[in-house]
């Protein structure tokens, strides 16, 4: 936390600094983003329901939604309210199908991931190591690193929760295999999960790149191709698990320790924490506009009951 405030304060200290072009250019590039990732879920929902229409708007809605409350609220708790949406835009449908749908997502999401993080870990060596992490400044998980065997009862209470769940969901929710199947309906056809899926993620990514590309020159920080994937790598490696707003924090300490002092430290969290911050906002205001266009209400308090019980199971 210490370490977001020391951004946050060198952030404001250059905010007059800060070219105003390029930084609206990303901006744009996000909510671009965040419209291509929708067509691709909208297109897996598209080949899981294919005798009901499915509005454009309706799924956009719901996924900008879902994106703005992550923004603030930890703990991807904006998934579940995308979830509700969707299912009510599309007559009929199940949570399991829907919730599965996503899932379909996280296909491409893994691949490109893992292949940025396995770049930089093997072409650059810029990753620290397992016994760094708990020494990196404002690292989110260092108490768990520093506490090997109260990470390994967390985790074995995780597994035996997910084992249960596993049985509470067979015995309990009809035909739950063939719902989930019935969401992965893309994924069996290559030609038509690469043409309609597949090709929005890599827009989608591209656009992250280019996002970061325009942040950079914003902040007058080097652009370089280099530069733009260390960032984006700090980036995806913080939102792994996310148990702050964005993965403030471990993002900052990512980022001090991959740039290795070839960028000036205040200069660096600054651009982070500024970077960040704004992609927050946009998120935020977009997300909430989005909510109320959708519930044509300023009242959120009933979706955020429907979102928590959609979670429970």
């Amino acid at each position: 936390m210490t370490r977001v405030l020391d951004g946050i304060d060198a952030f404001l200290d250059q905010l007059a600094a800060i070219d105003p072009l390029p930084a609206f250019v990303a901006l744009f590039c996000q909510l671009a983003k965040l419209t291509c990732t929708s067509q691709a879920w909208r297109n897996i929902l598209v080949a899981a329901y294919p005798d009901r229409e499915i509005p454009r708007r309706s799924i956009l809605g719901a996924y900008v939604s879902g994106i703005g409350i992550n923004a603030i609220i930890p703990v991807r708790a904006g998934d579940a309210v995308r979830v509700v949406l969707a299912h009510r835009a599309i007559p009929d449908s199940s949570y399991t199908t829907v919730i599965s749908s996503t899932l379909v997502l996280s296909i491409f999401d893994i691949a490109a991931a893992s292949t940025l993080l396995i770049w930089a870990a093997v072409s650059l060596d810029e990753l620290p190591g397992i016994g760094e992490l708990p020494r990196l400044r404002s690292f989110d998980f260092a108490w768990l690193l520093d506490h090997p065997l109260a990470a390994e009862l967390i985790l074995a209470t995780i597994l035996i929760a997910l084992v249960i769940l596993a049985i509470w969901i067979h015995g309990h929710v009809f035909d739950f295999g063939e719902r989930v199947k019935q969401a992965f309906s893309v994924v069996r056809d290559p030609a038509a999960y690469f043409g309609s899926v597949a090709i929005w993620q890599a827009a989608d990514w591209s656009l992250r790149l280019v996002t970061v590309w325009f942040m950079l020159d914003a902040f007058d920080i080097p652009q370089s191709i280099q530069n733009v994937l260390l960032v984006q790598v700090s980036s995806s490696l913080a939102t792994l698990l996310p148990l702050t707003p964005g993965g403030l924090g471990t993002e900052q300490a990512f980022l001090l320790y991959v740039f290795g002092g070839t960028v000036p430290g205040a200069p660096l969290l600054a651009f982070s924490v500024g970077m960040r911050l704004l992609l927050m906002a946009t998120n935020v205001v977009a997300g909430f506009t989005a909510l109320t266009l959708t519930l044509r209400t300023v009242n959120f308090r009933g979706v955020l009951k429907s979102a928590k019980d959609a979670r429970a199971p």
